[in-house]
């Protein structure tokens, strides 16, 4: 496939870069501190080259390479983005025990932890839910979530390491603890019109936050969503929710 064209959020201090790449629609990310012309990648993967290729026609140096988790699909460029930058592995300890890889010096993280990149801070989050280390990345008003949460959808919890009760803890984390005009940008393209969305078009249309009870969210997401709903997802009501778990 061809990479799409190159979406950018700017900020004062930062830009961020996003790229869709390869047979499952990820987006690898690239955040470019302006003062210091640095960046981290996030995610590196598939036809990485293409985001490599950006930073080099932009003079970006990347020296941190950010992984939201361990997935075959979210780190397969990892090798080749080392080849092409002299840059720092990052990710969350309990990930790096779940995946298990002999990495060369990654700096492991705890949830809480900050890595600047210039004068750009990134504060990392732990999400555990769709693996037991995710992270997600708050910068400024951006959020990088990765396989947590989606543009209407959120990640699966029955693959190795799943967990749909820690989901829903995370998830109710992010809803009560990030701003409503926090900018998602997700792991995969699955949304029907804008690859990003605002926390607060979430929390109206994401059915995954609609839940109050965990026995509710597990249900949902275990045994009624993917029988029901098709990508591109597209905004669910909280009414709907809770009838589609009725029936």
């Amino acid at each position: 496939t061809m990479p799409q064209d190159t979406k950018n959020t700017v900020s004062d201090n930062y830009e961020i870069f996003s790229m869709e790449l390869g047979p499952m629609e990820n987006f690898v990310y690239l955040i470019k501190d302006k003062a210091s012309n640095t960046a981290a990648i996030v995610d590196p993967a598939w036809e990485v080259d293409e985001i490599l290729k950006l930073a080099d026609s932009k003079g970006i140096k990347i020296t941190d390479i950010l992984l939201t988790h361990s997935h075959n699909d979210h780190i397969n460029g990892l090798e080749a983005t080392l080849e092409h930058s002299d840059a720092k592995v990052h990710l969350l300890k309990p990930e790096a025990q779940f995946w298990g890889a002999k990495l060369k010096d990654p700096v492991l993280h705890h949830g809480g932890d900050r890595i600047m990149i210039g004068e750009s801070q990134i504060d990392i989050l732990h999400t555990p839910g769709h693996t037991p280390g995710s992270a997600c990345f708050h910068i400024g008003d951006d959020l990088i979530a990765g396989d947590t949460l989606f543009v209407f959808g959120c990640g699966r919890c029955d693959l190795a390491g799943g967990d749909p009760e820690q989901m829903f803890q995370t998830l109710k984390k992010i809803k009560t603890e990030l701003p409503r005009s926090t900018i998602l940008h997700p792991g995969h393209n699955y949304a029907p019109q804008s690859p990003t969305s605002t926390m607060e078009h979430q929390c109206q249309g994401n059915p995954f936050l609609h839940f109050d009870e965990v026995s509710d969210f597990v249900k949902y997401r275990m045994h009624v969503h993917d029988k029901i709903r098709e990508t591109p997802y597209r905004k669910v009501s909280k009414e709907q929710a809770l009838r589609d778990i009725a029936s």
